[in-house]
């Protein structure tokens, strides 16, 4: 049994490290670099998911699963064209909910069907709040760059305050309601205290890489890889890579061939979150459906 968490923690703080010891520059390569690889592999395998899922209900070839995982990426680039704002609201949200569910799927079982999803929303919207408070300026220029409008307060401060209690309480309300001890609470209270120390010393980019790499994909990928194979052992973790790699490298060339055009332009950090939400939309549905399927009835 690896403890993922103990690894998390001691990953982070090198993390630190490497934010007060090199350049912004820096931190953007090792950044993306991470995000291209574990981050871009955490996700690589959702077609291998999505088959095993519709086995259970005998639905769907893989040829067709492949062209609507496709077809549902390139809808989201259409909505981010046509719709930027109401794209990038959404994506926001559902991503906050994805990175909730992730962190907490596990300990709440036969919790609330309707407290525990406002639950995962609400805490992954304090990580995302404490990310942008701390990088209020890449934030908004982000947001001008998808959406054309200028954006001279992001009320961070305050939502961050909502959520936070709101977080909270919903907390309190699911210990009570499964009779848990408030430990796992103060611990992560604990961790929501070392992101905020991250994120108030890196770079936008290089603070999310760091929480999206270690407190979220590489949890995720073991996930993925007991549910396909059993056991997340390192045989099994060699087969998981081995299968995704066909969609690893697709997804490597595809964010090539857009830095390729777009390497001297101010916008391809910007493109480069857009073709993120892109793919995020559709992996947060196949996980939402994974966690679905081994939560205990």
């Amino acid at each position: 049994m690896y403890k993922i968490q103990e690894i998390s923690i001691v990953a982070s703080f090198l993390g630190l490290w490497i934010s007060t010891h090199f350049s912004g520059d820096s931190e953007l390569l090792l950044g993306f670099a991470l995000i291209l690889s574990f981050g871009m592999l955490h996700g690589a395998n959702d077609i291998l998911l999505l088959h095993k899922l519709a086995l259970h209900k005998r639905r769907f070839s893989l040829p067709n699963i492949l062209i609507r995982y496709i077809l549902s990426i390139l809808l989201v680039a259409v909505l981010f064209y046509v719709l930027p704002t109401t794209a990038l609201l959404g994506f926001l949200m559902y991503s906050a909910y994805h990175f909730g569910e992730q962190h907490w799927h596990s300990h709440w079982n036969n919790a609330s069907k309707t407290l525990t999803p406002l639950f995962y929303f609400l805490y992954g919207m304090c990580v995302l709040c404490l990310l942008f408070l701390f990088n209020d300026s890449e934030v908004k220029s982000i947001v001008f760059e998808i959406t054309k409008q200028q954006v001279n307060n992001l009320h961070i401060e305050p939502l961050l305050l909502g959520f936070g209690v709101a977080t909270v309480t919903t907390y309190l309300l699911l210990a009570y309601a499964q009779k848990t001890t408030l430990k796992k609470g103060l611990k992560e209270l604990f961790f929501i205290g070392l992101l905020a120390l991250i994120f108030k010393s890196s770079s936008l980019i290089w603070g999310f890489a760091i929480y999206f790499i270690f407190w979220h994909s590489i949890p995720s990928l073991f996930d993925q890889i007991s549910y396909l194979y059993g056991n997340a052992s390192f045989k099994n973790l060699t087969k998981y890579c081995k299968a995704a790699f066909p969609y690893w490298l697709i997804s490597i060339i595809g964010v090539a061939v857009f830095y390729f055009y777009f390497a001297n332009e101010k916008q391809f950090s910007t493109l480069f979150f857009c073709f993120i939400a892109a793919v995020t939309f559709p992996h947060a549905f196949v996980m939402k459906s994974m966690f679905a399927k081994n939560k205990p009835h």
